[in-house]
């Protein structure tokens, strides 16, 4: 469940790190983003590919967006051989955030060598907003039917790590 943006890719080199570093700040401060910076000299961050589990140990660099109080940040952390993976959700924020981090990717898919998108919502490959919604209304409406059928249950709840997780029940927390 849910209404989220799957991104993985490739920059291209350094020069590419530097471009997609100055036009994210560049839109965030347009958009009233918050910014954090993404610099560590070793971490593990937990991949998947060829749909396997892996993980990366080593350090990452990058940005941290904050499109809406109600979306998951944009991370773009990269690897030490300029890799990123990783997803926001956006089915609480407004449909013009889902649309604004979708134009974000395309506007910089020429800095990767490869950049893959998987848009839940299906704007990435439609561009159709109504579409959009309607995937935003399938999950409200999926959410509100599991709370009414589970006094346990509530959402969303937003994680220590800035993530937003659908639902928890009493048992999960």
């Amino acid at each position: 469940m849910g209404v989220t943006i799957h991104f993985e890719g490739k920059l291209r080199n350094e020069a590419a790190y530097r471009h997609l570093m100055v036009i994210a700040r560049r839109i965030a401060e347009l958009r009233g983003w918050p910014i954090k910076m993404i610099d560590q000299p070793g971490v593990t961050l937990q991949r998947v590919k060829d749909e396997k589990d892996w993980d990366y140990v080593g350090p990452v660099r990058g940005l941290e967006l904050q499109p809406h109080e109600n979306s998951d940040p944009l991370r773009l952390e990269f690897d030490r051989d300029f890799y990123v993976q990783e997803f926001v959700k956006t089915q609480f924020a407004p449909v013009e955030v889902h649309i604004a981090i979708i134009e974000f990717l395309r506007g910089v898919s020429d800095d990767f060598e490869f950049l893959e998108v998987e848009d839940e919502a299906e704007y990435w490959d439609t561009s159709d907003v109504t579409i959009l919604r309607r995937h935003i209304d399938a999950c409200a409406r999926a959410i509100d039917e599991r709370i009414a059928a589970d006094d346990t249950a509530h959402g969303p709840v937003r994680l220590a790590s800035g993530r937003i997780v659908d639902l928890m029940t009493d048992q999960e927390r």
